[in-house]
């Protein structure tokens, strides 16, 4: 994508105004998932809904790589609570994308798990995403804290308050 210049905007040339610094010794994991003719937008290229939808798809292979069972993980549910996206470049019809997932910032209820999302095919960085989530028991709908097990496949992970 080029910088364009819109002059109703006070902040161009057009730029993200978020800014996502994912640690890169905490990816540990990755899966590829190829664009659909489906997913391309009206503007052909992947559109915001459906890399949503990928984004959710990398996470549910992660979490059970990581030991869940279904919407489960040691017996607690996980609700996802907020998504940040980043877009840096196009992607395309029958474009093999890599995702690479991992987790950052855990607290005593959860967390973020981090995805960097490129085209191997030309190296291009294509989006980096960060998604929170909470662990939930949906028996009483309260939010829980992280089961003990989940935090131990984990040990690099930075804890916050």
């Amino acid at each position: 994508m080029a910088a364009s210049f819109d002059p109703r905007c006070p902040a161009s040339p057009i730029m993200a105004r978020l800014k996502l610094d994912l640690p890169a010794d905490q990816f540990c994991y990755s899966t590829h998932l190829t664009v659909r003719v489906t997913d391309i937008n009206s503007a052909n290229h992947l559109a915001n809904d459906s890399m949503i939808s990928m984004i959710s798809e990398a996470r549910a292979r992660f979490l059970f790589e990581f030991g869940s069972e279904g919407d489960r993980v040691d017996g607690a549910g996980i609700i996802v609570t907020d998504l940040a996206t980043m877009y840096r470049k196009e992607a395309h019809a029958r474009d093999q994308l890599l995702f690479e997932v991992g987790v950052m910032d855990f607290n005593k209820y959860g967390g973020d798990i981090i995805f960097r999302i490129t085209r191997p095919q030309d190296g291009a960085l294509i989006a980096m995403a960060k998604s929170g989530f909470v662990f939930f028991d949906y028996a009483t709908t309260r939010v829980v804290p992280m089961p003990d097990g989940f935090a131990a496949r984990f040990p690099k992970v930075n804890w916050v308050d």
